[in-house]
């Protein structure tokens, strides 16, 4: 995330494992009181699975009481993914963590089954990493009792970056291999639409009016 913040004079930075929020936001804060202008730097919006929550955490204690600290809004990986395929969270729609490194699983799994039940479009965001691979196979076996197998996944990797990539597949054919921890995963409700324009390109969209029964 630092690097793609620009460079200038007078500017000092300060990197950190992404394992130790706390402890990063906590330096941040104390640098804060000590007078110096601080910036928390955090991929895509900052108050989506980000830093903003683990910066107020710390920012609530009553040592930091005169420390301002403001939250700038920034464009979330769910919404860039959506725009590069089309308009997939045209309606209503749920965001959830798959990580299950701050939630049980079964915590993570309980959420998937009611979005799905309720016929939610579903941002999945933290698929997986080198040491979390099997946690959308799980996620899309569980899907697959509610959903149809042709129902369209979008996979939108390293959205507005150098080696950024959308694609649509089937959620029957989803391949948690082909996920990491860069990847955001939209899947479609029983009402979103996936055609193809323009040569190969893929829309998908979710429609904004709900058939009635």
């Amino acid at each position: 995330y630092l690097d793609r913040v620009p460079v200038r004079p007078g500017q000092r930075r300060h990197g950190s494992d992404n394992k130790v929020e706390s402890e990063r936001a906590e330096f941040a804060l104390d640098l804060a009181r000590r007078g110096h202008r601080v910036a928390v730097v955090s991929g895509g919006d900052p108050g989506v699975f980000a830093m903003a929550t683990a910066v107020l955490e710390v920012a609530s204690q009553d040592t930091y009481a005169d420390v301002a600290v403001r939250v700038l809004p920034g464009v979330t990986a769910a919404n860039a993914a959506a725009a590069r395929a089309g308009a997939p969270l045209g309606h209503d729609y749920a965001t959830i963590s798959l990580s299950d490194r701050l939630k049980p699983w079964e915590v993570v799994a309980g959420r998937l089954r009611a979005a799905a039940t309720a016929d939610l479009v579903m941002a999945l965001y933290n698929p997986g990493s080198r040491s979390r691979t099997w946690q959308v196979g799980k996620a899309r076996d569980l899907l697959l009792e509610h959903r149809s197998p042709d129902t369209p996944v979008v996979l939108g990797r390293d959205v507005g970056g150098p080696a950024e990539s959308v694609r649509t597949v089937r959620l029957g054919d989803l391949e948690p291999a082909e996920v990491d921890m860069r990847t955001i995963l939209i899947v479609g409700s029983s009402q979103t639409r996936w055609v193809h324009r323009d040569g190969d390109r893929q829309i998908v969209w979710t429609p904004r009016r709900y058939p009635e029964d």
